[in-house]
């Protein structure tokens, strides 16, 4: 039997209003849920509401717990391209969003803005904001070495709604705004142009080397479908760069094409060589090299990947626990939970690739057992003692769990080293936070030194053969 539920509107002397009732409180007693009676309701009891008079004086709006004025802010989202930006405002303290318009798109333009919006708002603070793209930290450190709070925005982890189809300039600057306002915006690590200047290094290395691949895959497939076929073992050695250079097509205008795309690979050779002698060369004056050299003290993080690791994650200590730099990585797997229904699958790959595929390459070294090689052993000399168990830990720890994933009827391989690449990110943040970086200073390094803007543009814009004094 079912209760019946009663309104509170009659006794309290009220009407019903467009047919909305208010929600009755169901209280249960112990004694009636043992007998398994049928449910009561009850009624909260009317405490009459007490006519407030409007204060005298308005109080200013006081901090959380300093007890200190707030200050006002005025949120800025920029919506940035190339020649234009769109600008909206969100003031604390409101609900309201309001359009500023579009302005050019250069760093005076920017700075033009804020001077004016400041003259309109005196006394208050200016926090500016914009998504992350390719026109990358210029924009931020001019406005930051003006004295502007300005944060570089994460475009994954901006909230959209699913049902949201329109899209433009004006309504992403001002969802920017709103956001920020609101507290629900996710910023960038903003790294130094030092280390801005490494992390393109490596980086090109890994276009050239992505080139150089792409090629070698173009020749092979242009030599199977001539029927010409290699019979060794390992390809792009000397002995198979031998026989290529013995290799004849049918027709002249083949050759030419063989040989161009041979041309490409030799080039591509040459390059990738340059830009490794490069980062040999840079990474010693590097103020992270310390950190670096700690690193390579890990079995199968040899200079390249502990450098590309270091250029792209920065600084390590800004992660409280390893789960957030795993979760930074994309190293976690994704899950789709509902009730008590709990799916995983693979890992969500949200965060840094390269530093991502890095680790992941590393941790194929951690397959075999547990030993210390001369090359390791060479890397070790001179590092902390702390260091060094560390990394003797890593190498026990990860080899035993490669071999737990790997046992017959689990996992694959590829997926027992992303595993193995996981934690292999806690031992390097646990190692980073270990050692300290040089303090900066100027580099006297031609490679790590800015070059003036009158250098380059008298480069670019002289005649060739003629030098400019």
């Amino acid at each position: 039997m079912k209760a019946r539920k009663v309104s509170a509107l009659p006794e309290r002397g009220l009407h019903r209003l467009c047919g909305a009732e208010p929600q009755c409180l169901e209280v249960n007693s112990n004694k009636e849920r043992k007998a398994d009676t049928m449910k009561t309701y009850i009624l909260r009891p009317f405490d009459p509401v007490e006519r407030q008079t409007p204060r005298a004086k308005s109080r200013p709006a006081l901090g959380p717990r300093l007890g200190l004025p707030v200050q006002p802010t005025l949120f800025i989202g920029l919506d940035v391209h190339s020649d234009s930006i769109a600008v909206g405002l969100a003031p604390s303290g409101s609900a309201e969003v309001r359009a500023y318009g579009v302005i050019g798109g250069s760093h005076d333009d920017v700075l033009k803005l804020l001077k004016k919006l400041g003259a309109a708002h005196p006394g208050w603070l200016l926090k500016i904001c914009y998504e992350a793209g390719p026109h990358g930290y210029p924009l931020c450190r001019c406005l930051r070495a003006h004295g502007y709070d300005c944060m570089i925005v994460a475009p994954s982890k901006v909230p959209r709604k699913p049902g949201d189809r329109v899209k433009t300039d004006r309504r992403d600057a001002l969802q920017l705004a709103r956001l920020y306002r609101a507290g629900e915006l996710c910023a960038i690590y903003v790294p130094d142009p030092q280390d801005e200047a490494i992390r393109d290094l490596v980086r090109g290395r890994f276009l050239v080397c992505r080139q150089q691949h792409r090629a070698r895959q173009q020749l092979k497939m242009f030599l199977l479908r001539h029927n010409i076929r290699y019979t060794g073992k390992t390809s792009w050695n000397p002995a198979h760069l031998r026989y290529l250079a013995q290799v004849k097509m049918p027709f002249p205008v083949q050759q030419i094409v063989f040989q161009e795309m041979l041309d490409v690979i030799t080039e591509a050779s040459a390059r990738l060589e340059r830009l490794e002698q490069e980062i040999a060369r840079a990474v010693p004056v590097w103020r992270w090299y310390p950190v670096v050299q700690a690193l390579m003290s890990l079995r199968g993080m040899a200079l390249l990947h502990a450098a590309t690791t270091i250029a792209e994650l920065g600084d390590l200590n800004r992660f409280t626990h390893p789960s957030r730099l795993m979760s930074y990585l994309g190293l976690v797997p994704s899950e789709d939970t509902t009730g008590t229904d709990r799916r995983q699958g693979g890992i969500t790959k949200m965060g840094n690739g390269p530093a991502r595929r890095a680790l992941i390459e590393a941790a194929w070294n951690y397959r075999t057992a547990p030993r210390i090689s001369p090359h390791l052993r060479k890397r070790q000399e001179g590092l902390p003692k702390a260091v060094l168990e560390i990394s003797w830990n890593a190498q026990r720890r990860l080899h035993h769990r490669f071999v737990h994933l790997t046992r017959v009827g689990r996992k694959k391989s590829q997926v027992a080293v992303t595993a193995v690449a996981r934690e292999l990110s806690g031992f390097v943040w646990a190692i980073a936070r270990l050692v300290q970086p040089l303090p900066p200073k100027r580099t006297t390094d031609p490679a790590l030194t800015p070059t003036s803007l009158a250098a380059v543009s008298s480069r670019h814009s002289s005649p060739r053969g003629i030098r400019r004094r």
